[in-house]
């Protein structure tokens, strides 16, 4: 999904919640919606403060709760104690494949596994709302590489 997307998506949970569009939350989600890689809270401070020096700390800890807690965003913990963060699509499916090695993580734009999870979902009579998932193994560069 492209970003220009994503980005009305997240307005529009904001706008459904309530909340307002601070500078902030703006300036945290145009740094969330630009990166295709996976950032850090302590990546998304330096970039924000980089951006708006006038954003305080507290803000951009605020701002990644408040989009946590309404869906926006999910933490994904790789090998590190920190979490990173990735844009959750209103449609509730984010799948990566995560290298052991490197640590090297990619983006899966395609998920087909709705119908396996569906069938998951109705044995345990369970109503899914979306999934993120995370498939570890070697990637070709560093199996060239041993």
């Amino acid at each position: 999904m492209n970003e220009q997307v994503l980005y009305q998506q997240a307005l529009q949970i904001l706008r459904d919640h309530g909340y307002k569009l601070t500078e902030a939350r703006k300036q945290v989600l145009d740094i969330l919606m630009s990166h295709a890689e996976h950032l850090t809270s302590s990546d998304i401070l330096a970039l924000t403060v980089k951006s708006d020096a006038n954003i305080g700390r507290a803000s951009v800890f605020r701002a990644l709760d408040l989009f946590t807690d309404l869906g926006i965003i999910r933490p994904i913990y790789h090998e590190s104690q920190s979490p990173h963060y990735v844009v959750f699509e209103s449609n509730g499916h984010h799948a990566h494949l995560v290298c052991r090695e490197c640590d090297k993580v990619v983006d899966l734009d395609e998920c087909h596994l709705g119908e396996l999870l569906d069938g998951f979902a109705a044995e345990h009579k369970f109503s899914l709302s979306g999934h993120l998932l995370e498939l570890f193994g070697v990637c070709e560069d560093c199996s060239l590489h041993k």
